[in-house]
């Protein structure tokens, strides 16, 4: 009997190399008939019966009983006492995160513009913060601070008025950190709510829950579903997939360090990607040993296993130049760059969600506290997708305010193109406008 696969191994050199990269790299959700139909019914009754149908589903899924909605919701008391009651290092762990998110985020601030030209027509772009925002949080064992940071921090900075967030609380088991992060964050009302009823209830509105204008966060496959069937009355981030990891490195670190950090994402699911592209044998080798050795002293050995081998690989390419090309195309999650010259290679790297730079740049770094966001685009959608930031919590609106003089040349145009196109009143919406003479008196 073949030994079990520890992680897949390729050369770019073989023949058939990109057959087999393809195969490791096709991934797309599979479409749960079950899931689909009970978010659908879950949806229905949210926006049929509200609050009603909140508190039933509240009581089915996470065994958590209360009298009315009002119930579910966390005062800022609440909030402050978890904050208060943490360990001290938890607390100063997450403030200083926090402060490095907040100030990486403040110069994603757009500013609103404007331009008049010579015959005194204004032309301009109004930014305004989101009126609303929900935020869900996962709860019970998956529970993640550093979400809350992360998502929350940007919105405050673009100036979100209300920040609406949902977590579930299964039989009433409350994460303090989920909380502490929530009031560090300046979050406005927490709702003790999860699943796809909670993203019904953001999406629709309740007697209780507010209906906001758009919905982050990342969720289970109910919640991924619930934000795609709600998506057009609400906005969303994303729909996100398994977490990527793509280390391309020339051989000069420590193969231990690059191994913990394949390991740092394969921990997170089954289906996640963890690729190591490297000219060197030798090195590739040397994870390989690493690999063998560090496995079996993970906690979630039997996740990183299975992602590992699934999914991950361990590519000899024949350059850092063919390393480059490869990881353009394959525009992972996070991109770490271990060799000598980062920069320099970084520039030839056209789609990543985020790049992490020489050795000592760790992607657990950057999803805890280096400032950047940790909300990234998966799936290869780096090719036209970013990091969640301050522009996913403002929206632009453009400003039009034309001369008399400048009603003169655009009404000539407009009403050639309209006329054009067919649309009769267009033209003569245009045209009426026009002075006489062709300029105004």
């Amino acid at each position: 009997m073949a030994a079990p696969i520890l992680i897949n191994e390729l050369d770019s050199c073989a023949p058939d190399f990109r057959c087999r990269l393809d195969a490791l790299l096709a991934w797309e959700p599979a479409q749960d008939e079950a899931i689909e139909r009970t978010v659908a019914g879950i949806l229905r009754e949210l926006r049929l019966r509200g609050d009603e149908a909140l508190l039933e589903y509240t009581a089915r899924f996470d065994r958590l009983q209360a009298a009315t909605a009002a119930d579910l919701e966390l005062g800022a008391q609440a909030l402050q006492a978890a904050l208060s009651e943490l360990p001290q290092a938890e607390r100063a762990a997450l403030e200083a995160a926090a402060a490095r998110i907040r100030a990486f985020h403040e110069r994603q601030r757009g500013e609103s513009w404007s331009y008049v030209e010579a015959d005194g027509t204004r032309l301009g772009q109004r930014i305004d913060a989101i009126e609303r925002v929900g935020l869900y949080v996962p709860g019970g064992k998956a529970a993640y601070p550093s979400s809350v940071l992360m998502n929350a921090i940007p919105a405050k900075v673009a100036g979100v008025p209300e920040l609406v967030m949902v977590v579930p609380t299964p039989d009433g088991v409350r994460n303090p950190m989920v909380l502490a992060a929530a009031a560090i964050a300046g979050v406005d009302r927490v709702f003790t709510i999860g699943g796809a009823q909670a993203v019904g209830a953001l999406a629709y509105g309740t007697a209780t829950v507010p209906k906001v204008d758009k919905i982050v966060g990342p969720g289970n496959a109910y919640v991924a579903e619930a934000k795609r069937r709600v998506f057009g009355t609400v906005g969303i981030d994303m729909i996100a997939g398994p977490s990527e990891i793509l280390v391309l490195t020339d051989g000069s670190c420590e193969p231990d360090w690059v191994a913990m950090d394949l390991f740092s994402q394969a921990e997170h699911d089954e289906m996640a990607q963890a690729i190591l592209l490297c000219p060197d044998p030798g090195f590739i080798a040397r994870v390989r040993e690493s690999i063998l050795r560090l496995l079996p002293q993970m906690p979630r050995r039997e996740v990183i296993a299975a992602s590992l081998a699934r999914r991950g690989a361990l590519i000899r390419v024949r350059d850092l130049q063919e390393a480059c090309d490869l990881a353009s195309g394959i525009a992972a999650e996070h991109l770490e760059i271990i060799a000598a010259e980062p920069a320099r290679w970084a520039e030839r790297i056209r789609h990543a969600g985020a790049m992490f730079l020489g050795p000592w740049s760790s992607e657990a770094l950057g999803d805890y506290c280096a400032g950047p966001n940790h909300v990234l685009p998966t799936m290869r959608t780096a090719r036209f997708s970013s990091p969640l930031g301050v522009y996913d919590f403002q929206k632009r609106s453009s400003l039009i305010e034309v001369s008399r003089a400048g009603a003169q040349t655009l009404g000539r145009i407009a009403s050639t193109l309209a006329r054009g196109e067919g649309l009769q009143a267009h033209a003569r919406a245009a045209e009426m406008r026009l002075e006489p003479s062709g300029t105004p008196s």
